[in-house]
């Protein structure tokens, strides 16, 4: 196969900067909303303790459940998406999961609680790895860590933007006779069913159908991006096809544990603040958005430390992960309140910017109808980590009384992904040496 021309490589690097402009923003955005839409109840924790008789370890419970039904619909979400395409079912995600997060007004039992958690995972399920999905299928490999680290960073703003105000709009309380949580879940959810229905109008399906984009461009970036292998019929055999790779499992398994402490972090930091003494319900949200600053730089880092260094992410995986360990340790030895934000901050750099590593390595050897399906299974491992780390956390407070001790289940956590990276390393080595002699030219050419 021959090298592109140069005028390609031009043609090619006009469409790619194209695609970072039109399409990203809207991805960004669907993401930022996601994360403000399925994290705001830890600004109302306390809140509905009190209203609604919910203590920490059924908090705990109910935060998590969000991510049972949104891993069980994850890979089914993810095929429909490839099969409908992402114009209507991104858009029907978002409209559905803003609609019930506006119902998270009516919660007045831990019963309502936990139903209503559920049913906001299995609106939102699909929307994170159908978002991974579309950027296998529009940018090459060179550009999909910082595609990802661009989405990953719309999440990371949220947190740092969404806590300051969301804790604003807890004062709320009383107006109109509702409670300060409540105007939380109505004016929050009301700007995402706003957004699925620009989405619907403005996110095209493909290259081919971006107008703003000119043929030879539309051809450039599908060449280069991973092409459509040999579509299986039924929904189990391309499950399957993607499931015989060990190192997808393996990856799992260690995105796994990364979600246990991500969302374990993310659920219980504003009860981390709140027990230094802090009162005010936006001076919470600020200084919990804190935490979000190191998750941001992190997620623009890495990925820029990988395009320096390609085919280096399993070794930058394992610095991070023990890096995460090391912060994590100075976090519970360290007693001043500001030294302890900072460190959680440092914490959450590593934690949450090592995971588009672990996507540009799932993005280089999946393609296709595979890559839907593979990418979905990966996440819906990871999400239910994500169920575990706030139910972890919220049974090592009630056992304790302090929200700070669940940074023990982030230090175990984080040591048995890193046990796993070595077996990673060796597995992908496998895979790729496994590789016919003509894939490794195709993937050169596509990652130019």
């Amino acid at each position: 196969m021959t090298s592109p021309t140069t005028t390609s490589d031009q043609v090619h690097a006009r469409a790619t900067k194209k695609a970072f402009l039109r399409l990203m923003p809207i991805l960004m955005a669907a993401y930022f909303m996601a994360f403000v839409d399925r994290t705001n109840v830890g600004l109302a924790k306390n809140s509905l303790e009190v209203d609604a008789g919910i203590d920490a370890a059924a908090y705990g419970l109910g935060a998590g459940l969000f991510f049972i039904t949104y891993a069980v619909l994850e890979v089914p979400s993810n095929l429909l998406l490839h099969r409908i395409g992402a114009k209507v079912w991104i858009s029907r995600i978002a409209v559905t999961w803003g609609l019930i997060t506006m119902a998270m007004m009516f919660i007045s039992s831990p019963a309502i609680f936990y139903v209503l958690r559920l049913l906001l995972g299995a609106a939102e399920a699909g929307l994170y790895p159908g978002i991974m999905y579309l950027i296998t299928t529009w940018f090459a490999q060179k550009d999909r860590a910082t595609a990802v680290g661009l989405i990953l960073t719309a999440s990371s703003v949220a947190f740092i933007v969404a806590n300051p105000i969301g804790g604003a709009l807890m004062k709320m309380d009383g107006i109109g006779g509702l409670h300060g949580w409540q105007w939380l879940f109505v004016i929050e959810g009301i700007p995402t069913v706003l957004l699925g229905i620009f989405i619907f109008f403005a996110l095209p399906n493909s290259p081919a159908k971006a107008s703003w984009l000119e043929p030879e461009e539309a051809r450039e970036l599908m060449l280069r991006a991973v092409g459509e292998e040999p579509e299986e019929a039924r929904p189990g055999a391309i499950i399957r096809n993607a499931m015989s790779k060990p190192f997808l499992l393996t990856i799992a398994a260690i995105y796994f544990m990364n979600q246990i402490a991500t969302y374990g972090v993310i659920f219980f930091v504003p009860s981390i603040v709140e027990a230094m003494d802090v009162t005010d319900s936006f001076m919470i949200g600020l200084i919990s958005g804190v935490v979000g600053i190191g998750a941001v730089i992190g997620v623009l880092l890495f990925p820029r430390l990988l395009k320096r260094s390609p085919g280096s992410e399993v070794r930058l995986i394992g610095i991070t992960t023990a890096a995460a360990i090391v912060f994590a340790l100075a976090f519970i030895s360290v007693g001043n309140p500001v030294a302890k934000m900072i460190i959680l901050s440092a914490t959450m750099l590593f934690v949450v910017g090592v995971q588009p590593l672990y996507w540009s390595v799932l993005m280089a050897r999946l393609g296709g109808v595979a890559a839907a399906a593979g990418l979905a299974f990966v996440n819906t491992i990871g999400l239910t980590g994500a169920f575990v780390g706030p139910y972890a956390f919220g049974l090592t407070e009630k056992a304790t009384g302090s929200p700070s001790s669940g940074l023990w289940v982030l230090v175990a956590a984080t040591a048995l992904g890193l046990v796993l990276v070595p077996l990673l390393g060796r597995l992908l080595a496998r895979h790729d040496s496994e590789l016919p002699a003509e894939e490794p030219e195709a993937a050169s050419v596509g990652a130019r």
